[in-house]
């Protein structure tokens, strides 16, 4: 047994079994999944929270620490997504490279990292959507936007989004691509014209001091604060590039378009967030920008109302395209898991007609309307961090792993300077684990304790290579 859990298998870019999957995704549209993901509850929310209770102006530099991180995560996605294509997303490159128990455990962590942030982003896109019903004189209720615990009977509109992008995913992937492409232009839109208001409207006594809360410190009460704590928490920011690689068996030429995709938007988005953080700083001070809206507050406060009204109306459709990318990463990552016998075979099937794992798509969308209707998610959110942190230290080594175990493998792209960068992306992946909160580590231990019950009462009996062996 302690055998067959580790072996791994032997995958080729060429490795494409008959899924059923519809390969039509172009390499602009898996960058555009990328952007969509990214450019969401980051730029929106983070940005202004990071800045007042963390980071100060120098959120800039906490933006550029976690794009570091993740940057170099990404050379190693790029590598191994073109190198193993077929398998897609840290859960595919984790069984090539360390076999089938740290795959299953990976895989565990991103079920709840995609399953915990379409929920959390579902709240968040509630209250803006409440807030633009407000502005016209059409408020809900607040029995309707509220879960029990706060008081109310549920929160309506984080539950009927998730079903109605839980449709799009079933009507086929080329739908939900265009969709998405539509709405990250419409956020791209009202970015740009933040941008242009923004620049003309900087006051640099705004950015002294610069470094108010220092690198880093332990407060008191257990909180933690400074650049490097700002860090670990605008990571969020980033969460969702690895969703790219989750559409590895839907892209008409993977080994090319995924690396594309993957290093292309997260480039971008870098881009755009210091750009975007900088000037947020720059027009308000930072101690007013702790609110649900920091971009759109700021140019209230400006006195430039209708560009916050097209702000909101950008981060509507920004939300949006977060949830929809994640969504669609969550439910192909079940499929490879039940495909490869960890999970279910009852996850596996593919309607012939949509060409989707109608199945997946249905039940997880279920699920995460209700957690997100009935469950107010506090620090749940970080749970996130830590989850993505996890998978990316894996993904950078498992990128040094196959260097010395599979030195022949055709190689469409290589990361530049390895190990050195694969080694750089573990180190910092792992200092910004550390900086996270203990009690998000305790939850993490027990999500995985769970999954490994699950691991040892189902999936090593079930699996395609115990029934090999």
């Amino acid at each position: 047994m302690s055998l067959q859990i580790f072996r791994t298998k032997q995958v080729t870019p060429d490795d494409n079994t008959d899924h059923g999957l519809n390969r039509c995704l172009s390499a602009w549209d898996l960058a555009f999944l990328g952007v969509g993901a990214i450019i969401g509850t980051g730029i929106f929310v983070l940005t202004g929270i990071a800045a007042a209770t963390q980071s100060g102006p120098a959120v800039v530099l906490s933006f550029i620490l976690a794009g570091l991180a993740c940057a170099f995560a990404a050379l190693s996605y790029a590598e191994l997504s073109a190198s193993i294509g077929g398998c897609g997303s840290a859960y595919g490159y984790s069984y090539a490279a360390f076999g089938e128990l740290i795959a299953f455990i990976i895989g565990w962590d991103l079920l709840l990292e995609y399953g915990i942030s379409v929920a959390a982003v579902a709240n968040g896109w509630s209250g803006y959507f409440n807030n633009a019903l407000t502005a016209i004189g059409l408020p809900l209720p607040e029995l309707l936007t509220k879960a029990p615990k706060l008081g109310g009977l549920v929160n309506l509109p984080a539950a009927v989004i998730i079903l109605i992008l839980m449709m799009l995913l079933i009507m086929g992937v080329k739908q939900s691509a265009k969709a998405n492409n539509a709405m990250v232009c419409v956020k791209l839109i009202t970015i740009t014209v933040f941008i242009a208001v923004a620049a003309f409207n900087v006051h640099p006594e705004n950015w002294h001091p610069f470094m108010p809360f220092g690198w880093f410190q332990t407060l008191p009460d257990g909180k933690t604060t400074g650049v490097l704590a700002g860090a670990s928490l605008v990571f969020f920011a980033y969460v969702g590039f690895d969703a790219v690689s989750t559409a590895a068996e839907e892209a008409k030429n993977p080994q090319h378009d995924l690396p594309f995709g993957i290093v292309t938007s997260l480039v971008f988005c870098t881009l755009i967030y210091i750009i975007v953080s900088g000037l947020l700083t720059g027009v308000v001070h930072y101690s007013d920008l702790n609110v649900s809206s920091p971009v759109a507050h700021a140019l209230s406060l400006l006195g430039y109302n209708w560009a916050s009204a097209l702000i909101s109306t950008g981060v509507i459709a920004g939300l949006t395209t977060v949830m929809l990318v994640l969504y669609y990463g969550l439910t192909r990552i079940i499929f490879a898991m039940s495909r490869d016998g960890l999970l279910s075979s009852f996850f596996s099937e593919v309607n012939p007609k949509t060409q989707t794992p109608v199945r997946v798509i249905v039940l997880c969308g279920i699920i995460i309307a209700l957690i997100a209707g009935f469950i107010p998610l506090g620090d749940l959110a970080e749970l996130v961090n830590i989850g993505t942190l996890a998978a990316f230290v894996l993904v950078c080594f498992g990128a040094i792993v196959l260097r010395i175990t599979k030195p022949d493998m055709k190689r469409p792209f290589r990361t530049p300077f390895s190990p050195l960068l694969p080694i750089l992306g573990m180190l910092s992946c792992g200092a910004l684990m550390a900086f996270l909160p203990g009690l998000t580590w305790l939850r993490f231990v027990v999500w995985l304790v769970i999954g490994l019950i699950v691991y040892f009462s189902y999936s090593v009996h079930h699996s395609k290579l115990a029934n090999a062996d």
